[in-house]
């Protein structure tokens, strides 16, 4: 018997009404390109849901691992795809569980065609009792090892033992570009990625001070494109010389400023990239009050150098918060690769807490702000990623 895939869309994308065919579109496209190169066959489009066709061969965990990437998708399962008909149903399931070790199971039908001759009860009652008698194993509707799902539909009906949880959200490109200010640390990769599971199409932008510092970090940065890249399959990363910019304000603004006027210009320069990408925002890794620029006094005068609109995911978590999303996505082993970053660079120990828009206009007043943005963006390398 072929084995399938039944891919479901999220709420998020079944909930759109009118515009829902434009999100199912770009789930399914999204789909389509994360299996490239498998061989998987689309067998069939329903309305809110994709049937694929697995080739032969144990393909089943690289597809697994590909859908499980794939923003929009809320659940998938390899079934076998039978008839409306009760005894192809059991040897389905007899199929199912053969190999399997197991004392208790269920049987949770769904029945998406009413005109079904038997309702759901029915069906686990029929099937489970075939079950039952066959594996030698109880009933237990409550904490059973294994569950024999069943899903009739209109034409045809599925029989699977196995539910995966997809990321659900929107899917890529649905609501917009922006452009993420990408550090080498944990949290923007974090940031960059809860963006796309809102269907945002994320480029980035790195900023280093090679060669005052060591590379380190145009490497981690490099790495971190490339990981994120699996979730929305093309990436353009930026890298921008700032060692000049930052020679620049280190002769003229007072230390305990230094990194809010670094972040004004990063802030930017990040915005002048994003309109030649036409994007509509900018992406930042801030969490309020987690160092001394993030306080919400610095975030408004850092927030106020750039016209476009700044969105910040993890403004209300806490590290640890961070840190397990960070492992759960994988940019985590990359993050913590130590570097020197350019933010801190020539800081003292006591930066600035508290400043606002009108004294950093002040000390700005000693440096030419347009030209150096306009060094920065010039001098950007871009470097673009594709996967698979």
């Amino acid at each position: 018997m072929d084995r399938y895939v039944y891919v479901s869309v999220s709420p998020d994308v079944a909930l759109k009404g009118q515009n829902r065919p434009f999100f199912t579109r770009l789930v399914f496209a999204n789909l389509e390109r994360a299996l490239d190169g498998l061989a998987v066959e689309v067998i069939h489009r329903y309305p809110l849901a994709l049937l694929l066709r697995l080739p032969q061969g144990d393909l089943w965990p690289e597809v697994e691992e590909r859908l499980r990437r794939v923003c929009g998708v809320v659940k998938f399962h390899p079934a076998s795809r039978v008839r409306l008909d009760l005894e192809e149903m059991k040897a389905a399931a007899v199929q199912e569980l053969n190999g399997r070790t197991f004392s208790s199971f269920r049987v949770n039908t769904r029945r998406g065609d009413k005109a079904f001759p038997l309702t759901s009860v029915q069906v686990n009652e029929r099937l489970g009792g075939m079950l039952k008698e066959r594996f030698h194993a109880r009933v237990d509707l409550e904490h059973a090892d294994v569950t024999v799902f069943v899903h009739i539909l209109p034409r045809e009906a599925f029989v699977y033992t196995e539910e995966v949880d997809g990321l659900g959200g929107l899917p890529i490109g649905a609501t917009g570009k922006m452009v993420c200010l990408l550090s080498g640390g944990l949290d923007s990769p974090v940031a960059a990625w809860r963006m796309m599971k809102r269907g945002v199409k994320v480029e980035f932008v790195h900023f280093h001070s090679f060669p005052l510092v060591e590379g380190t970090s145009r490497e981690k940065a490099r790495e971190l494109v490339e990981l994120l890249t699996r979730y929305q399959y093309t990436s353009k990363l930026y890298l921008v010389p700032f060692a000049e910019i930052q020679k620049q304000v280190i002769l003229s603004v007072p230390p305990r400023y230094r990194v809010v006027v670094y972040r004004r210009f990063m802030f930017r320069i990040a915005e002048a990239i994003a309109r030649r990408e036409r994007a509509k925002g900018l992406i930042t890794g801030e969490s309020l009050g987690q160092v001394s620029s993030q306080t919400l006094e610095n975030m408004v005068t850092i927030g106020a150098a750039c016209q476009m609109p700044v969105f910040r995911p993890l403004v209300s978590m806490d590290k640890e918060e961070i840190v397990r999303e960070a492992r759960r996505l994988g940019t985590y082993p990359i993050s913590i690769i130590p570097d020197q970053d350019c933010c801190s660079l020539f800081v003292p120990k006591h930066p600035a807490t508290e400043t606002s828009q009108s004294e950093i206009e002040v000390l700005e007043k000693a440096l030419t702000v347009e030209a150096l943005v306009e060094q920065g963006v010039g001098g950007a390398q871009l470097e673009k990623f594709r996967w698979p």
